[in-house]
């Protein structure tokens, strides 16, 4: 009988198993940050290659190491993650078992998703009994073995009630799109417009806060953050009581609706809710935002407000404003008159205030253009003909 000879594998096959032994081996013989920059690497480009990896050694890491592994899933996270996050949800560390519920739920089409939206539903609905449509709310009477396994902390922090604290936990990791069905038809404005009974709303939009935000829903994320120029927004900063952080909500938006909306803010409520906000904007700020925060600290020197409580947002505008608004902000460097009530001398802090942020912004333009590359030949600067 004749022997059949052996297959080449030719060239490209043989470079792929030599790669594939090499990440092998780095991920088993490797630094552990390099083994976590590995992990992340292969996510990017094969998000099952990655977690193929990740399972080879899984049930020998350590509670610490497979905790950061495991976070290193956000990166390509979609359904086929899910059997491994389930078996996670077991897991012998209570701080897995979390962050393996976390990027289930942020999972909308997951079965923790749909378990969580049932007990969800059980405790929020549309109550019409006195005739206008109000939410009505009935927190969890216990933390059953169930919701534990799908990671719900049964004990609160301090100060927490426990049967809110687990509400929060179950609104939070419940898909935002299945509340349309449970309220009518509604959109998210129209929700959360609705009066919320028994002093729960707080809590309520408080965990819908976090869901938009875990969930990366920008329709639901608009309908919370509301107009920005409301005037009852700047009490809506932060509600007695609330644990909701508008800056992490406007990283939903997409940048340039991010800018607007921090620029109306600022034009309406001024800097001081706002540091946080602008710092999450894209840089060079836009012209709307960059006008917004000029004009705000032009208000707050007329006014004698002390310089130094602005240093912050004029270290921010110094890195994030346009270089090109360094000409119209000229006019602001000018020693002015304290008005009466001024803090002795502020007129001169703020002339060396405005002065410096106009010397960087110029510098940053001397910058750019010096690193700019030159030119194409042929190049008049008008692109390609």
């Amino acid at each position: 009988m004749a022997v059949r000879a052996p297959r080449d594998r030719g060239p490209g096959r043989a470079a792929g198993g030599r790669r594939c032994r090499g990440v092998r081996r780095r991920w088993e013989e490797g630094l552990f940050a390099e083994r976590v920059a590995l992990l992340t690497a292969l996510r990017r480009r094969d998000p099952r290659e990655g977690l193929d990896l990740l399972r080879t050694t899984w049930a020998t890491e350590r509670a610490e190491d497979r905790l950061m592994f495991l976070d290193s899933l956000r990166e390509g996270l979609s359904a086929p993650d899910e059997p491994f996050l389930e078996e996670a949800l077991s897991d012998r560390s209570r701080n897995v078992r979390a962050t393996a519920a976390e990027l289930l739920s942020a999972l909308p089409g997951s079965a923790l998703a749909a378990r969580m939206a049932r007990r969800a539903r059980t405790c929020v609905g549309l109550d019409r009994t006195a005739g206008a449509a109000v939410i009505a709310v009935e927190a969890p009477h216990e933390c059953d073995a169930g919701m534990l396994r799908d990671g719900v902390a049964p004990t609160p922090p301090s100060g927490r009630g426990e049967r809110a604290w687990w509400l929060g936990q179950l609104v939070e990791a419940a898909p935002l799109e299945g509340w349309r069905a449970r309220f009518e038809g509604r959109d998210p404005v129209a929700i959360v417009a609705l009066p919320v009974a028994d002093d729960w709303r707080t809590e309520l939009h408080d965990a819908w806060c976090r869901a938009a935000v875990r969930q990366r829903d920008a329709e639901w994320a608009r309908a919370l953050l509301g107009a920005p120029a409301a005037p009852a927004q700047a009490a809506e900063v932060a509600p007695t009581g609330s644990s909701r952080d508008l800056t992490k909500l406007l990283t939903v938006l997409p940048a340039e609706e991010r800018a607007r909306w921090v620029a109306e803010f600022i034009a309406t409520h001024g800097l001081s809710d706002a540091f946080r906000m602008l710092g999450v904007c894209a840089v060079p700020w836009a012209e709307p935002l960059g006008r917004a925060v000029v004009d705000a600290l032009d208000i707050a020197r007329d006014a004698g407000s002390y310089p130094w409580s602005f240093s912050g947002v004029m270290g921010l505008a110094e890195r994030c404003l346009d270089p090109a608004a360094a000409d119209r902000l000229d006019m602001l460097t000018a020693v002015t008159d304290e008005p009466e009530g001024a803090s002795p001398g502020s007129g001169g802090y703020w002339s060396e205030a405005f002065l410096r942020l106009v010397g960087t912004l110029r510098l940053r333009a001397t910058m750019r253009t010096e690193l700019a590359p030159p030119p194409s030949p042929g190049d008049d600067g008008r692109g390609a003909p």
